[in-house]
């Protein structure tokens, strides 16, 4: 999180067609279809099968699952642009009282709004799916703009946290002057990311991460999550000062719930 966009990688290299490839990556067989299954068999078993068309099965196979992800992500990205998701939460509003339960607004549309509000412009010609060989499912580059791990996001939701997150370091960037290259600058959006997403409230960290803790979760979360995005800086020596510096700014960062009144989700 935070980091550069590195580039989109390069297309896989072209299998060259020989007489012993029996179909070509135009012409694989429909799923499900008898030469599919004759396909697959031989594919799992290493029976009747050279090696060439070995090759080209698995770039098939490969070449199929990118674009059925791509096209998921690209789906689930256009959903929550256009709606978002309205969730039942608990806001401390005080003009409601404490504990009041509500519908929560659409985060994506919230924050994009809030972006355009700090004359900046997100939108899907610079927020991208695309294939990661990294395990991150996101990432933000005041340069790129932001970059979606299709084969590492799981549902919508995911999706849908992975955005917001990006989304307040983008909003931290225009309205606060982030210095990328300074460690508790990073540090501070981190925590608020973290914060902010939805991606450390307590039925995320239970059902996806394994964590069953009922005190202090969400300030753990933000906390470890923080700091496993500053350690990755290229500043940073290991994770004693990850946790160091995190640490240092958390307190000021944890409280700072912009553009949010309060910690919604």
């Amino acid at each position: 999180m935070g980091q550069p966009i590195p580039p989109p990688p390069p297309p896989p290299p072209q299998i060259p067609t020989t007489a012993a490839t029996s179909t070509s990556s135009n012409e694989s067989p429909t799923r499900g279809g008898p030469e599919w299954w004759r396909q697959t068999f031989s594919y799992v078993t290493g029976l009747g099968m050279t090696e060439g068309e070995r090759a080209q099965f698995e770039s098939d196979w490969h070449r199929k699952r990118k674009d059925a992800e791509c096209a998921k992500c690209e789906k689930n990205l256009q959903y929550l642009i256009d709606y978002s998701t309205y969730a039942p939460t608990t806001l401390l509003v005080p003009e409601l009282g404490v504990g009041n339960t509500m519908f929560a607004g659409p985060i994506i549309r919230f924050m994009l709004e809030n972006i355009q509000q700090a004359n900046g412009k997100l939108d899907k010609s610079n927020i991208r799916c695309l294939p990661c060989n990294q395990f991150q499912a996101g990432g933000f580059s005041p340069k790129y703009g932001i970059l979606l791990c299709q084969n590492q996001l799981r549902d919508r939701g995911h999706l849908e946290d992975t955005l917001a997150h990006e989304l307040v370091h983008a909003y931290d960037h225009l309205r606060f002057n982030v210095d990328w290259q300074d460690l508790k600058h990073h540090a501070c959006t981190e925590i608020r990311a973290s914060s902010l997403s939805g991606e450390c409230r307590w039925t995320r960290e239970a059902f996806t991460r394994g964590i069953w803790d009922f005190s202090q979760h969400h300030q753990d979360c933000v906390r470890r999550r923080a700091a496993l995005s500053v350690k990755n800086h290229p500043k940073c020596k290991d994770d004693a000062q990850a946790a160091q510096v995190v640490n240092q700014v958390f307190d000021s960062c944890f409280a700072d719930t912009r553009p949010f009144r309060e910690i919604y989700r």
